[in-house]
């Protein structure tokens, strides 16, 4: 694998995260709308929160591991 090709697969997942997570926050967000009892819209607020924390954190970590020296 040459030093490109790693650089567009660690671009590619950094990219599906941001996208999945993104993802996530707008199902938490129907979940919430939709919800009739207070559980489950306790259950799509915490997915939401979850989803946007996963979208903060991970990729800037994953880019601070994978930077060159």
């Amino acid at each position: 694998m040459t030093p490109d090709d790693t650089v567009r697969l660690r671009w590619f997942a950094l990219v599906a995260i941001r996208i999945v997570t993104a993802f996530g926050a707008v199902f938490g967000l129907v979940l919430m709308a939709r919800a009739t009892a207070t559980p489950m819209r306790v259950l799509g607020a915490a997915i939401i929160l979850s989803a946007l924390y996963v979208m903060a954190v991970v990729p800037r970590s994953l880019a601070h591991r994978w930077r060159s020296r």
